[in-house]
């Protein structure tokens, strides 16, 4: 069936999307910064649906990591089939308080990571003509973000460079699609230090419902998938809003959350 490669596989969206692929017999190689989580997946994995797991310890804010993960399948003959660029995390507060180490780090990971990666492992895809590439952004890619400005920004490019790249790669055989899930019963919070929002909390989704519907997006080619029909109604209600109340009304909602301590 292939191999998928899968960054952030240590848990949350990416750990199910991980279960999803070796389910339906995808060997599976796993990236994140945990080598001792990751070799948990890989063991629960294994023995469940006896796939090859290849583990890839990698922290992917740092500069030379996507060229060293391209490294490592070449020199182990791995040839990869699908490639999930789920790996990312945002920052709350106020930009001009947030440490800039922090929001490069952020922009290392959530921009310049994916692009690499992509760019290392799409020129295999396009010589097989098949395959995929499931970039994992947000509800925030639609909209600006007051309090998590750079984090938006981040997955606003996640949109547009995937809905982008699916556009040219039509006719190629190889699918691309931006899994855009609104909130996530996953540690995201946490390291972004916030709690969810009273009025996102209720409806977040969990990883699983989100990765199924990434997953299922992907083999049938959507460029788009939002999962959850409560944000899919919030989403198609911004196309008639300006931008300005937009924006507004996005900072109240940040306002409402509780930074962690």
């Amino acid at each position: 069936m292939g191999i998928a490669l899968i960054t952030g596989a240590s848990e949350g969206i990416g750990k199910e999307l991980a279960y999803l692929f070796a389910k339906d017999g995808h060997d599976l190689v796993l990236v994140a910064r945990n080598v001792d989580q990751l070799n948990r997946v890989a063991t629960e994995i294994e023995e469940r649906y006896q796939r090859t797991i290849h583990i890839i310890t990698q922290d992917l804010s740092q500069p030379d990591a996507p060229r060293q993960i391209r490294n490592t399948c070449v020199s182990l003959g791995l040839q990869i089939d699908y490639l999930v660029n789920n790996a990312g995390f945002g920052l709350y507060g106020p930009f001009a308080e947030q440490p800039l180490e922090d929001l490069m780090q952020m922009i290392n990971l959530n921009i310049k990571a994916l692009t690499a990666l992509t760019h290392y492992f799409l020129p295999d895809l396009l010589a097989s003509k098949s395959g995929g590439i499931l970039n994992v952004g947000s509800m925030a890619s639609f909209v600006p973000g007051p309090l998590m400005a750079v984090y938006y920004a981040s997955k606003a490019y996640t949109l547009s460079f995937t809905e982008a790249l699916a556009h040219e790669l039509k006719e190629s055989g190889v699918k691309v699609t931006a899994l855009c899930p609104g909130p996530v019963k996953t540690r995201f919070a946490m390291r972004a230090k916030m709690h969810q929002s009273r009025l996102t909390e209720k409806n977040a989704l969990d990883a699983f419902t989100v990765a199924k519907a990434g997953y299922e997006g992907l083999l049938s080619g959507k460029p788009v998938v939002v999962p959850g029909a409560v944000f899919r109604s919030l989403l198609f209600g911004t196309r008639f809003l300006p931008r300005n109340w937009i924006a507004s009304s996005v900072m109240r909602i940040q306002q409402d959350r509780t930074p962690l301590r």
